[in-house]
């Protein structure tokens, strides 16, 4: 079982999905995609940082990150 709570993820795709229900397996795919993203985004702003030469992830590291991310 996935580190995100389930509620947290099925609440967010409800509100974000128009309010549609969400199944059990969508639900754990939705959490593993999360959790993926989530370490991803982790493993680079932790990288920005390291390169950087500092011990703490900051806002840019993450903005960094998701830009880096976004590319195809």
């Amino acid at each position: 079982m996935g580190e995100l709570p389930n509620a947290v993820v099925k609440r967010l795709l409800s509100k974000h999905g128009g309010g549609l229900r969400v199944s059990g397996s969508a639900l754990e795919r939705a959490v593993a995609a999360a959790e993926d993203y989530i370490a991803r985004l982790a493993a680079e702003a932790s990288a920005s940082a390291e390169g950087a030469k500092r011990k703490t992830v900051m806002d840019s590291d993450i903005d960094t990150a998701r830009a880096k991310l976004a590319q195809p």
